[in-house]
């Protein structure tokens, strides 16, 4: 499931996982950053920026474009990934599956969603049989990422899988597993990615504009409020607090800032209100270190605000805050601000996602990023409960 950020979630509706489980009974691409699939790390190999190279592409009639279909309804799929699939050039929503019967006329009328392009959990198999979707998004509570993507991988879809791609790094596995099988292409919902300050962080950082990045600081924190039935603070649903839902932003940025993995790590969590946060963390620090020397601190939180992401190096230092923002995201180095457009984040990710699976071409953000992404969290998780430097092994 993806952040909800404060000023765009409407998503917090109180169920566990027993309710959620009932009512679901009812030319572009990796051109600009190649990835390594071992690793899932990306690389600055051209300095024009994908939303450049976006503005480019012709966009596709309605019937060549591929067909997407949104597995839960939720905050996110309704107000960031429905709009965006409004702006696409390749891909287009033509199905939703949704475990709220209210929701199906809904959204059949708004975005004119054929009725038999319209499934519930129980249904959502029989999508094999339909070749007018093409890729499904799992936009479903974390835990349930896995199910939802190797069933779709098995009724012979494309996936996207939104962050944090599950809740352990066996079920990562068993999700790229699947999509391999099937001979499926997997992507992660890493939107950042596709942002030009974001990619601009990239490449100073790894191309040393500045020289070679000594230390790092990101953050990426909201106040949840006071509800404590909500899915987040379900640790079955969630696999964690907010470290599972916008920490690993901060996680990511400093990674994609270097440009290669952290080699040990040492965390810490803090919890105040102990009637809110029973089961998850409710704020929690870290820092990595990485094999040249440069460390990366962060924080996330539930209970305080916080959106940033500073890197200091041998001859200057550049930062973003807001930095992992839907729109808004605002940068400067220490020679001046940077000047790069505000973009639709999540139109930029599935488009590449589309044109990598029309000219099968790999995605920047595959499964394998998310299952070490997934790895680094289930050891900071390891370090805050032990209190020892945790050592990555890769």
């Amino acid at each position: 499931m993806s952040d909800s950020d404060q000023n765009n979630s409407k998503s917090n509706s109180p169920y566990s996982r027993r309710k959620f489980l009932k009512q679901s009974a009812l030319g572009l691409g990796a051109a600009a950053f190649m990835p390594f699939p071992s690793l899932g790390l990306s690389r600055s190999a051209q300095e024009q920026k994908y939303y450049e190279k976006w503005l480019q592409i012709k966009e596709l009639p309605d019937s060549d474009k591929l067909n997407i279909a949104l597995v839960g309804l939720g905050g996110y799929s309704s107000y960031q990934l429905a709009p965006a699939l409004q702006e696409t050039k390749l891909c287009k929503l033509n199905g939703v599956v949704t475990g709220t019967p209210s929701k199906e006329d809904r959204w059949a009328k708004k975005y004119n969603i054929p009725e038999k392009n319209i499934y519930n959990y129980e249904t959502f198999d029989q999508i094999a049989d339909n070749d007018d979707i093409d890729i499904v998004y799992v936009v479903t509570p974390n835990s349930l990422h896995p199910e939802y993507t190797i069933r779709a991988a098995e009724a012979g879809k494309h996936v996207i899988s939104e962050k944090p791609m599950a809740t352990s790094v066996e079920d990562c596995q068993a999700m790229i597993d699947a999509c391999n099988s099937a001979g499926k292409k997997l992507s992660i919902g890493y939107r950042l990615h596709f942002e030009p300050h974001n990619q601009e962080v990239m490449r100073l950082g790894q191309k040393e504009v500045f020289g070679a990045v000594q230390q790092m600081e990101g953050g990426h924190s909201f106040r949840i409020g006071d509800n404590p039935d909500i899915w987040r603070l379900d640790k079955e649903l969630s696999g964690g607090g907010p470290l599972m839902d916008i920490g690993i932003y901060a996680v990511q940025s400093a990674i994609y800032t270097m440009g290669e993995l952290p080699e040990s790590l040492t965390a810490r969590t803090e919890t105040n209100n102990a009637r809110l946060f029973d089961d998850v963390e409710e704020t929690i620090f870290w820092e990595l270190q990485f094999p040249g020397g440069a460390i990366a601190k962060g924080e996330s939180s539930y209970s305080q605000d916080a959106n940033f992401h500073r890197a200091e190096a041998e001859n200057g230092w550049f930062r973003l805050q807001p930095a992992y923002s839907y729109s808004g995201i605002n940068g400067e180095t220490s020679e001046g601000p940077m000047d790069f457009p505000q973009v639709n984040q999540q139109t930029l990710q599935m488009d590449a996602f589309a044109d990598c699976i029309l000219n099968d071409k790999e995605t920047r953000v595959p499964g394998e990023m998310g299952k070490r992404d997934v790895k680094i969290l289930m050891a900071m998780y390891e370090a805050a409960e032990s209190g020892q430097r945790v050592t990555l092994n890769w």
